[in-house]
Parts: C-alpha cells; sequence; structure tokens
C-alpha cells in the first residue's frame, strides 16, 4: 500500500493559520520558528487523515468545518507564544551515536 495519497488534514489548516499569524511579525522569514511552531500546534491537534481533502469537506458539517478552525487558530496562538517563550533558553542534549562507548 502507497501512503502518497494520504495525509493529516490538520497539516493544511496549521500551515495555513501559522503563516496568517506571524504575518508581519519578526518571526515571518524563520524557517525554524515556522517548523518549531507547526509541529508544536500539530500536536496539540488530533489527527485526521484523508486521501482527498475534498473528501473531508463533503462530509464534514459548517459546525465541524467551524470547529475545526477555531481549534487550529487555539492551537497555533498557543504554539507561537510557546516557542517565542523558550526560544533563547538552550536545547536539551540529544543522543549522538557517536558518543556512545558501547
Amino acid at each position: 500500500m502507497g501512503f502518497e495519497s494520504i495525509h493529516n488534514y490538520y497539516e493544511m489548516l496549521v500551515s495555513t493559520a501559522v503563516r496568517a499569524q506571524i504575518a508581519g511579525s519578526d518571526h515571518s522569514s524563520d524557517q525554524d520558528f515556522i517548523d518549531d511552531v507547526t509541529c508544536m500546534a500539530l500536536n496539540q491537534l488530533p489527527a485526521r487523515y484523508v486521501r482527498h481533502t475534498v473528501d473531508l469537506m463533503f462530509y464534514m458539517t459548517p459546525d465541524e468545518r467551524a470547529h475545526m478552525t477555531h481549534a487550529v487558530d487555539d492551537a497555533v496562538k498557543m504554539a507561537i507564544r510557546f516557542v517565542a517563550e523558550h526560544a533563547e533558553l538552550p536545547r536539551p542534549h540529544t543522543f549522538n551515536q557517536a558518543d556512545d562507548p558501547a
């Protein structure tokens, strides 16, 4: 089975919301910031896998779409705030295979 046509519907919504919410800010051209915010926001949302975006939109009610949009906006706002507040903190040391004594 190929997974090329399967994607998380929230990825598109979050990407659009991140770009809109940071437009004109100091972070608008900082790809690391954008990527961190995107990951943080996506981790706050449930996965909604689809093959075709139009399929999901066809079966959703207007209330469901509004709920998704609101959830995405809230998740992105929280993620922007969190990443900005922690941007200057050192990142934790990660495992490096070259450091492994075994």
